[in-house]
């Protein structure tokens, strides 16, 4: 990233999605990445989280979680990403991102010509994320649409708005986002999605408190949820990766 990128005091749920992004540029780095991400570097930076780093904590258990909850944030990217690989392979266009963060899949991934991706997020991140993005210059490889809008709000009547068409097969990812929301808006997701949707992959992550309140909405009971949502009560399987082991925070 250029030296004259102005550094933003995070704060909030976003303040997060800038520290998964470094935990990305770390993949990145590694020789045997599970992905590429070069725009996480850029985000990272801009938070003043990179080349320096959060200090570690002094208790042994502490450092381990952080650790664990860094290979978590690798292992679900990757899962992810092969989840709308498939949906380009059969033949899906049309993709949104719940909660997109510093989610840079626009700009990472090979997207297949015609391909439209929604990034869906309130008005701050994005913001952010569009001045990183101008000053690293990046272009997107498909048609991207912004849309700033809380998911606690009606997010499908904006979704909409911005050019959504709820007729088409769709790819929804939902990573990280569950243990941000209340529980209300967390079981209304299902419902939301069947009905933006004809025929879709649904990708959803989560940690354990919204894995509970996933129980309660029929989402699923895996860390990594994939699913059809022509069936919401159904939505999430299992999810399995094998490879080597990605490089931990």
């Amino acid at each position: 990233m250029a030296d004259e990128q102005e550094r933003v005091r995070l704060s909030g749920v976003w303040a997060t999605a800038v520290g998964v992004a470094r935990v990305r540029a770390l993949e990145t780095e590694r020789e045997n990445a599970l992905f590429r991400d070069p725009p996480a570097q850029a985000f990272a930076a801009a938070g003043g989280l990179w080349p320096s780093s959060p200090p570690l904590p002094d208790d042994e258990a502490a450092r381990r979680r952080r650790r664990a909850v860094s290979f978590s944030i690798v292992i679900r990217t990757k899962c992810l990403d092969d989840l709308l690989r498939r949906a380009d392979a059969s033949g899906v266009r049309q993709v949104v991102l719940l909660g997109a963060g510093m989610n840079s899949r626009a700009f990472r991934m090979d997207w297949p010509e015609g391909t439209r991706l929604f990034e869906v997020d309130t008005a701050a991140p994005l913001d952010f994320k569009a001045s990183v993005l101008r000053q690293e210059r990046a272009v997107a490889r498909c048609e991207r649409i912004t849309v700033a809008m809380d998911l606690q709000e009606d997010w499908p009547g904006a979704l909409a708005a911005a050019g959504h068409g709820p007729t088409l097969p769709t790819a929804w990812i939902a990573e990280g986002l569950l243990i941000c929301l209340p529980e209300d808006a967390v079981e209304l997701l299902p419902a939301r999605i069947s009905a933006q949707s004809d025929g879709a992959d649904v990708g959803l992550a989560w940690r354990d408190r919204a894995l509970r309140r996933g129980r309660s909405a029929g989402i699923g009971g895996v860390p990594v949820g994939l699913g059809d949502a022509r069936r919401p009560g159904r939505l999430a399987g299992r999810a399995r990766l094998g490879g080597r082991q990605p490089h931990p925070a």
